[in-house]
């Protein structure tokens, strides 16, 4: 008898399936079962990037996952996933979990590890994440030398986001969402609006990079603003 079979968290990347590692598009084409968040009803956007990497007879496990304000329903959907993933483990085969974006940067696998990983091998392929995707296709720096980058989720209150936006050199901030509002008002009470670059679905053929004035309220789910203060004279234009 075989042992246990492991989980794989495969990144993804920000969307482009070009962006896919060599690594994990290898595992993907190799992979016998599969499993992959989606809300319920819809598409899932990790297999969509995946989708030219996975082979024909490729069992799929889809773990459909709520968003909704309470965690609770999340929590559940992932304990009933991680439960079908480790039936197929203990059956002595290997499961790729596909992750858009890196798995532990803010990515839905970590909630299957934290359930797994103490009961099974686990290996994790990262992925380009999307502040890196955003600060190619904005064309900007994030940090140099000694900066400091601040990644920075948008339901976060008012004062915590203020307080970490004056601390940080450069920040990224994330799940806009209904929160755009209070973001630009904040960025304008710091005078950070003109240092403010807004970008939506980026590197997907609908990517959007838009002033900040202009960016849509509310916000689309893959989007971000990134402001680069610009401490390290020698990212300046020469006078």
């Amino acid at each position: 008898m075989t042992g246990p079979g492991r989980m794989i968290g495969v990144g993804l990347g920000p969307g482009d399936p070009d962006l896919v590692t060599v690594k994990a598009a290898r595992c993907i084409g190799a992979a016998k079962v599969i499993a992959y968040p989606a809300l319920p009803d819809a598409e899932s956007f990790a297999r969509r990037i995946a989708a030219p990497f996975i082979a024909a007879d490729t069992r799929e496990l889809v773990i459909e996952v709520p968003i909704t304000p309470a965690r609770g329903p999340a929590q559940a959907a992932y304990d009933a996933g991680a439960a079908r993933i480790a039936d197929v483990l203990a059956a002595g085969m290997d499961v790729v979990v596909l992750c858009e974006g890196d798995p532990f940067f803010y990515g839905s696998f970590m909630y299957l590890h934290a359930r797994l990983a103490g009961d099974y091998e686990v290996e994790v392929i990262p992925g380009i994440t999307s502040v890196a995707a955003a600060s190619a296709a904005l064309g900007q720096p994030l940090t140099a030398r000694n900066e400091v980058l601040a990644t920075l989720p948008a339901p976060l209150d008012s004062d915590t986001l203020r307080n970490r936006m004056e601390a940080a050199d450069s920040f990224a901030v994330m799940k806009l969402g209904r929160h755009i509002g209070r973001i630009r008002t904040l960025l304008g009470e710091l005078g950070l609006s003109g240092q403010a670059r807004y970008i939506e679905r980026a590197t997907l053929p609908e990517q959007r990079i838009l002033p900040l004035a202009e960016a849509p309220d509310p916000a689309p789910y893959f989007s971000m603003i990134l402001v680069t203060k610009g401490a390290d004279p020698w990212l300046k234009p020469p006078p």
